[in-house]
């Protein structure tokens, strides 16, 4: 059951309509005007990237060997969740929440030591 867009030519409305049967496709009433003077446009859609997606995007180490790809937290946080996961084990809560504030720009000042700034 596919999802159309159309646009009013007459009050120039955006509106979609699913259609549950082929007959359906004739009628194409505008909900803000009532007319039926309606074109189909062409449909936006949305396309979310997968973890594999975002670390060929941006490189691993053995693909990206850049010197100082280690100086980014979030970097180092992606391969500890790697490794993690490859040794079939759970990344403890404490470890979790640091690489999640790594991900958000905030670090400790044990992480900032740690990582020389």
């Amino acid at each position: 059951m596919p999802i159309y867009e159309f646009r009013c030519l007459d009050c120039n409305k955006k509106f979609s309509v699913l259609f549950r049967t082929q007959s359906m496709l004739q009628s194409r009433v505008c909900p803000e005007c009532g007319c039926n003077n309606t074109e189909r446009v062409i449909s936006t859609f949305a396309y979310h990237r997968s973890g594999k997606d975002i670390l060929e995007a941006f490189g691993e180490p053995t693909l990206s060997p850049r010197p100082d790809y280690y100086n980014d937290p979030r970097n180092i946080g992606r391969w500890t969740e790697k490794r993690f996961k490859q040794l079939g084990l759970d990344v403890p809560p404490e470890i979790n929440r640091q690489i999640q504030s790594a991900r958000e720009g905030e670090l400790s000042v044990s992480e900032n030591e740690m990582l020389g700034n």
